[in-house]
Order: C-alpha cells, then structure tokens, then sequence
C-alpha cells in the first residue's frame, strides 16, 4: 500500500467512493456467472453460459432477464441469485481475489467524511470491507439490497448515492468511480464526479465529462490538495 499521506484541507464536505475497481479489484467475471448459472439450475432452467453471461454483462435486471424469459418468479429469483453471487465473491476473495488497491492509504489524507456506495451486493460490501480491516474508514457504505427494487436502484440511479449523503448530512460531495454509469448517478446527485482511469479501464471512452478524471488515488489527493472551497462551489 501507498505511504500514508500528509492530511490535506478538502474543496468538499465528503467523499463518497465506487468500491469495485475504485477500492478493491474487479470481480472476476467468471465468479458471477457461475453463480448465475447455478441459480438458474436451482429454478429448474438449464441456460448456457452465453446467457448468463449476457444477463451480467448487461446488467440486466430481474423482470427482463428471467420473467419474461423464463416464467420464473422474479423477486424469488433475485434474492438467490444474490445470496448465491455474494457467497460466490465471499469465497473468491477468502482465495486471495479482490485484492485492496495498493494506494488505497491516500484516502488517510482527506480530512473530510468518507463514504462508500457500490453496485455490488451489500453482503459482498459488508464482507469486503471487514475483511480487508476498511470499515473503519468510511462512515457510511452502502451496496445494493437483495431485492427487485435494490436491482432497479443500481447506479446510474443516484438512489444510494443520495442516501450516504442524508446519513453524513451534506450535498457538497464528490463522487469517485471508473464507469460511466458512476458519473452519470453523481451528476443525477448533483454533485461533481471524478472519474479513476485505472488500468482495466484505460481504454473506455466516456460520453460524459466528469469533474475531474486522474489514474489513481494518489493522483486525487494531489488534484484536489490544490483547490481550495471556493473554488469547488
């Protein structure tokens, strides 16, 4: 991990970070479309891995993707293929996946709340977080709930984005991510968004701008320790 960092005076009232890809590792892939395939075997469908991998890659939600589809309870459905994708993630990382980010210590050099929001499950959220010692880090974290509605909140609604803001009690954030869709729910916000060009995405092109756009969270902290207040407002 990164040295820990000289505190700096931050131009926000809050941080509010992605975790996968921000803090810790991507998921593998193939992790969740296991899981998702076995879930499907579970309700009686055998579909082939095209399928699965289809339904995680397009994020698509639990009406379209099995209803419609296959004539399967949806919310019953959703909640197994939850449980089974956090348990699934749980055990990758016990196996040594999802490693923390090495320069995740910048973070020690805000001097202002730190909050957590994810697409990922917040079981998987939970687990991550203790299990790399990072709960003490954030005063809020939140991943999606386990339920159709918790599915259809998924960045690019800023649902939970918003809700870690009521829980530090400020709207003057920003929001760090390495998708489109994390700018996208920070400016649904209406908050300023920086967007991390780590290495698995140092290739996408963005049709949208964010606030700020650096490699990494060394280079945030260096980005932001150069502004003052007023000149975020």
């Amino acid at each position: 991990m990164s040295e820990r960092r000289e505190r700096i005076e931050c131009p926000y009232d809050a941080i509010v970070f992605d975790n996968d890809g921000v803090i810790v590792e991507p998921t593998d892939r193939d992790v969740i479309v296991d899981a998702v395939v076995e879930t499907f075997r579970e309700f009686d469908v055998d579909v082939d891995r095209s399928h699965a991998e289809w339904t995680v890659a397009s994020a698509a939600g639990p009406t379209e993707a099995v209803h419609e589809d296959h004539d399967i309870d949806a919310a019953a459905f959703w909640r197994r293929r939850e449980a089974k994708a956090a348990d699934a993630q749980c055990a990758a990382v016990r196996a040594g996946g999802k490693q923390v980010y090495d320069d995740v210590n910048a973070l020690d050099a805000f001097d202002t709340p730190l909050g957590l929001v994810s697409n990922n499950q917040h079981a998987t959220v939970e687990f991550l977080l203790d299990y790399h010692g990072l709960d003490g880090r954030f005063e809020t974290a939140y991943g999606r709930h386990p339920t159709v509605t918790g599915a259809e909140r998924r960045k690019p609604d800023p649902h939970y984005i918003e809700t870690a803001l009521d829980d530090i009690g400020t709207t003057d954030a920003l929001y760090v991510g390495d998708s489109e869709k994390d700018i996208v729910a920070a400016q649904r916000a209406g908050i300023d968004a920086a967007f991390l060009r780590r290495d698995h995405v140092a290739e996408v092109d963005l049709s949208v701008s964010p606030t700020y756009e650096v490699p990494d969270l060394d280079a945030l902290v260096g980005t932001l320790s150069g502004q003052s207040r007023t000149e975020s407002d």
